[in-house]
């Protein structure tokens, strides 16, 4: 009986999974609890870290600027792509040399190797979450250059589209360097209605909740959420998430696979 390769099979089967395991557990991460952290231009809140099954390294913090200030200096992530949302206030943001002014609800996607730099373009602070990632597969530099590259989208120069129980903006929806495919949107919704029932899919998803009271079903269990509270669904847990509110609440959604 030949044991040692059967062990070293085993061995290999477990290493490959370990790999590939998530390391964030689906679940609420939520605004009030993540503790400020004071730097020179603002304040930094980290609000998750870690792998998950399609992504190698994923990040999400969130960072305050004061009003006239600039974080130093301009940053290059040579094999990471960088999501910005801007939460609150104006930000300038300039991405390999091209400069957009941004308010709340509009996003900047900075791919590898372009230079990108924020600054408070208001008068008051503003806030702004910044997410992450590096995917679990080498990055495909063309299938970038084929999507179009980095840009900024503003809310309200967006589509929206009637659902019947609120509206829909959709963000965009292509493949990048890290990933085949990330989709993103926001959702409204008007009091006492639910998204959908309860359903699975292989993508994972980040549901970012913008204005409003919601209850997030998410595998069993039920956590409620108001602004700047944070869902990570990981691949094929059944979750579902309802407006609790008396007033229309909306929400940002992210879904991505490799």
């Amino acid at each position: 009986m030949k044991i040692l390769p059967t062990i070293t099979i085993l061995i290999n089967a477990f290493t490959l999974f370990a790999q590939n395991a998530d390391s964030l557990l689906s679940g609420a991460y939520y605004w009030k609890i993540q503790v400020p952290q004071k730097e020179e231009t603002g304040i930094m809140r980290r609000i998750l870290a870690g792998k998950t099954f399609a992504l190698d390294y994923f990040e999400i913090h969130a960072a305050t600027i004061d009003a006239g200030k600039t974080p130093q200096p301009s940053y290059i992530h040579n094999d990471q792509e960088e999501l910005m949302i801007v939460k609150e206030g104006q930000l300038k943001i300039t991405i390999a040399g091209k400069s957009k002014t941004l308010g709340a609800g509009s996003i900047a996607f900075v791919m590898p190797g372009d230079e990108h730099l924020v600054n408070n373009a208001g008068k008051r602070d503003a806030t702004f979450f910044i997410l992450k990632y590096k995917g679990k597969f080498p990055m495909d530099s063309a299938r970038t250059k084929r999507s179009g590259g980095s840009f900024m989208l503003d809310r309200s120069d967006l589509k929206t589209t009637n659902t019947g129980k609120g509206y829909r903006r959709d963000f965009f929806n292509k493949p990048t360097s890290q990933l085949g495919q990330f989709e993103m949107h926001t959702t409204a919704l008007n009091a006492d209605s639910v998204s959908h029932a309860p359903h699975t899919h292989v993508q994972e998803e980040i549901v970012l909740i913008l204005r409003g009271n919601v209850e997030m079903f998410i595998d069993g269990k039920y956590y409620k959420g108001s602004e700047g509270d944070l869902y990570f669904l990981s691949s094929n847990t059944p979750h579902a998430l309802k407006n609790i509110g008396r007033k229309q609440c909306e929400y940002f959604a992210f879904q991505w696979r490799n």
